[in-house]
């Protein structure tokens, strides 16, 4: 074994101190970067990480340990002088201490490329957080100009509210200024109402002067047929027509004295079903039918042949009129409608609506064909203007009317209702004029004479009376055994000289009384169903009837 001099010795001892010094700064280094690594990764958390001031502080601890170094190496410089001293007895002790020392040194060598490791780690760790954090920024951005733009939107929002509200402030001003235009209005509608009214009375004061010298001129008429039959005039006392004497009236050369029919000239299968009503043309051989299959039906009673068909209707036929023209037929429904048909055509003319429940009568004045009557079981009797096509004036009533007709000056109307009363209106004014108990059960039918002064009323109760409608007062009853009347919508009706009555019973059979003698003159016997309708022609002749099996005939 050879012994290393003293310089050498000293140089390898120095140099073992120098790695001993170095180890331990080394030491004191990785202590130093692992605070410095821990500083990084707390700054890391708290998103103020970034990769320079990464770099900038293991700069500055590099500085910082070569300066402690220094530090280190003056103060143990007392130490390298006296290693600098030989000691040979320390050899051996000195060469294990070095080998101890550069087994250190290699695992420092190894803690270092951990670090090293870690410390790459660390960064790749650190510039994930730094572009999470750019992200969130740019988000941070975005929700700032979304919070910008929403700023602006309530800002303009704002003022549009202020300009609304501005408006709004204007409308109410001005609905103050109408609403006073408004009360103005309302009281000058008020006062004119009041006027109006006043003028209305005073207008219905002249129209009743102007009905008290009507009075007093039929009264004087009355009296003059008096003395004109006293005086043996009857001629001209048959040449009325509606009530009123004239001497060259076009249709008054057709009147004729009613003959008592006694044999069925025609048997005609008319209608399906039934049939409710029937009625002859004015001073006219033809008869119109209406039945329960929704048809109305013209037909030449001298030939028992179908001359023409209107067709429409919705409902059952309950009740027919015809102008006194002849122009127009008009049916009563159970569609709760009326239909208005142009003879001349075969086409509807109106449909006049109105009613709520089924119409069962219908009349047209006998002055005008303009005004028509109707009455429904609505408890309602409406009265139309047939060349406008609408309704004028509308009487409510507590008792369905199951018959009316026009008095024959047209401006009163006679109704029979269920309740059995027989009641007088004013067309005009819609008020009930009078009104007399004519009958115990319903009445059926209501008939006007042709000199307009007796109206013929039928009921339930299976009587026939006539009243004086000037008065009211009954002036005759007809009554027959074994004589029903069939339905409440039986007719009944008056010879056009006004001194017979004809009606159908539920058995089939059809007596005629004679009014001068309040007596049956005849029976006639055809149908075999009950009798619905009869009517007589206004020539005297003949008489036609329908039953419940929608047969029709004719009697002469």
């Amino acid at each position: 074994m050879s012994i290393k001099s003293p310089t050498s010795f000293f140089h390898s001892a120095k140099r073992k101190k120098r790695e001993l010094i170095g180890f331990n700064f080394l030491k004191e280094k990785t202590f130093n970067v692992n605070e410095i690594l821990l500083r990084n990764k707390l700054c890391s958390i708290f998103f103020r990480s970034r990769e320079v001031l990464a770099r900038e502080a293991i700069n500055h601890a590099f500085k910082a340990l070569k300066k402690r170094h220094l530090i280190e190496e003056g103060a143990h410089a007392p130490a390298y002088i006296a290693l600098s001293r030989p000691i040979i007895s320390q050899g051996s002790e000195w060469k294990e201490k070095a080998e101890n020392l550069e087994m250190e040194l290699q695992q420092c060598y190894k803690a270092q490329s951990r670090l090293s490791e870690q410390l790459v780690v660390e960064v790749a760790e650190s510039r994930a957080l730094k572009a999470s954090l750019q992200e969130k920024e740019m988000a941070i951005a975005e929700l700032e100009k979304e919070l910008n733009q929403t700023r602006d939107e309530c800002s303009q929002l704002k003022t549009d509210l202020e300009e609304k509200i501005r408006a709004l402030e204007l409308l109410m001003v001005e609905h103050q200024e109408l609403k006073a235009q408004l009360e103005q209005m309302a009281i000058k509608a008020k006062n004119a109402e009041a006027e109006n009214k006043m003028l209305v009375d005073r207008w219905m004061l002249q129209k009743m002067q102007d009905a008290e010298r009507l009075n007093e001129a039929n009264a004087l008429y009355e009296d003059m047929i008096e003395r004109l039959k006293a005086s043996g005039l009857e001629k001209l006392a048959r040449e009325q027509v509606d009530g009123i004497v004239r001497r060259s009236e076009d249709g008054a050369e057709f009147f004729a004295e009613s003959t008592v029919p006694s044999v069925c000239s025609h048997r005609i299968n008319a209608h399906e079903g039934g049939c409710a009503s029937i009625l002859f043309e004015y001073n006219s051989g033809k008869l119109i039918s209406g039945g329960q299959d929704r048809s109305v039906k013209m037909w030449d009673t001298g030939t028992g042949s179908l001359t023409h068909n209107f067709s429409g209707c919705l409902g059952s036929v309950l009740d027919l009129a015809i102008t006194h023209d002849n122009r127009f037929v008009i049916a009563a429904s159970s569609s709760n409608n009326l239909f208005v048909w142009d003879v001349s055509s075969g086409r509807i003319r109106h449909t006049l609506t109105g009613h709520t429940d089924k119409v069962c009568a219908v009349d047209v004045s006998k002055v005008s064909s303009r005004h028509v009557v109707s009455a429904a079981y609505d408890r309602t009797i409406k009265v139309w203007d047939l060349q406008k096509g609408y309704c004028t004036n509308t009487i409510i009533f507590h008792s369905n009317c199951n018959a009316l007709c026009f008095s024959t000056d047209g401006l009163t109307i006679c109704s029979g209702h269920v309740d059995g009363n027989l009641r007088l209106w004013d067309i005009r004014t819609g008020k009930l004029l009078s009104e007399v108990a004519a009958h115990s059960l319903p009445i059926t039918s209501i008939s006007l004479s042709r000199n307009g002064n007796v109206v013929l009323t039928s009921g339930r109760d299976n009587v026939h009376n006539l009243f004086d409608v000037r008065s009211l007062e009954a002036c005759g009853t007809f009554r027959a055994t074994g004589n029903r009347v069939a339905s409440n919508w039986s007719r009944s009706c008056i010879s056009p000289d006004d001194n017979y009555i004809a009606a159908g019973s539920a058995d089939g059979s059809i007596c005629i009384w004679s009014i001068s003698k309040a007596d049956i003159v005849s029976t006639l016997k055809e149908h075999t169903a009950p009798v619905l309708s009869c009517t007589w022609s206004g020539l005297g002749k003949p008489l036609a009837s329908a039953d419940k099996n929608g047969i029709v005939c004719t009697w002469t």
